[in-house]
């Protein structure tokens, strides 16, 4: 497995990273033995890095990773998001990143996964009534006290970025990345590289757009995202379609392409890719062999320009609250 440096202040990780939330429900129905033995396939195959949230299927992916990882603890560098609230009908009710909640969060993460410490924590998004500084000086304290390694955050713009920096040294920014997601290049990125900080990007497939994935049903998360409304269904599907062209020229997946082209961009981008069975691990292990020419750049970056897919990454009442929109 190829190794990345996840920013200067973080370790050193797998070059893609196992998302684990699709194996709590949120894309419709699950199978845990299937989603453990993913689990394992992906450390048996070098990959180090699982990431997770404690919101994700109310504590039941915690505790799915923490049943995965019984005697591989050493093999594996946990990634978890906190402070988003969620009520009993799933519901989303908003962010708390105080310094006593962020404790609370910790505490019930350390229980559910089984261990002793996690390796990188941040909170899943801006609590705008928090000062980042006392939310990241609170998570110094508990790298201090051995409970965290180190500390990261998600979805937050460069102000944010610069204000938590100055507090504790950042290993990573989680924010969402792909052919068609390149907001983040304009500003962020930028930043992030003059810092030091690196990147876990998520979302490298548009939620499974761009491998031709379609929400199952009403339990599932993506029915609610513009990318996947009725309205926006040919536009998006005329980019997948070219995707797929170019990728068969180059003998392999559009998922191969999209995910090597991540990769590609910068050495400092780790994609957390979201494989819920072992034989989409393998296609996500594939994309490690690809290399793309300067050529194949600007094919690909003239054939699907920012505004390639129609409708927002999140709905418009999601992207308000958005630090890094802003």
């Amino acid at each position: 497995m190829v190794t990345r440096q996840l920013g200067i202040a973080g370790p050193k990780v797998s070059a893609v990273s196992l998302g684990c939330m699709g194996m709590s429900g949120m894309y419709g129905q699950l199978d845990e033995q299937e989603s453990v033995a993913t689990i394992h396939a992906a450390l048996d195959a070098g990959i180090t890095l699982l990431d997770t949230g404690d919101f994700y299927g109310q504590g039941h992916n915690e505790m799915l990773i923490g049943r995965a990882l019984r005697g591989r603890r050493d093999q594996a560098l946990l990634s978890v998001k906190f402070g988003a609230m969620r009520g009993p009908d799933n519901s989303w009710i908003g962010y708390d990143a105080r310094p006593a909640a962020m404790k609370n969060f910790l505490a019930y993460s350390l229980k559910r996964l089984g261990v002793d410490y996690i390796d990188i924590y941040r909170p899943a998004r801006l609590d705008p009534s928090v000062p980042i500084e006392d939310t990241v000086g609170a998570m110094a304290d508990m790298v201090k006290a051995g409970y965290l390694r180190y500390i990261s955050l998600s979805e937050v713009g460069v102000s944010t970025i610069r204000r938590a920096h100055a507090v504790h040294p950042i290993c990573d920014l989680q924010i969402e990345y792909a052919i068609v997601s390149r907001g983040p290049e304009a500003q962020i990125f930028p930043a992030l590289q003059e810092l030091g900080i690196g990147v876990t990007a998520y979302g490298v497939l548009s939620r499974g757009l761009l491998s031709g994935s379609k929400p199952t049903g009403k339990g599932d998360s993506r029915s609610h995202f513009p990318r996947f409304n009725s309205e926006n269904v040919e536009q998006n599907q005329r980019v997948v379609k070219a995707l797929n062209q170019l990728a068969a020229q180059k003998g392999i997946t559009a998922t191969q392409l999209a995910i090597a082209w991540v990769l590609a961009k910068d050495k400092s981008i780790v994609p957390v890719l979201g494989a819920r069975k072992p034989s989409q691990l393998e296609e996500v292990l594939g994309a490690l062999e690809v290399k793309l020419t300067t050529s194949d750049f600007d094919e690909i970056e003239k054939t699907f320009p920012k505004d390639a897919l129609a409708g927002t990454r999140y709905a418009q009442e999601q992207m308000r609250t958005l630090d890094s929109e802003k």
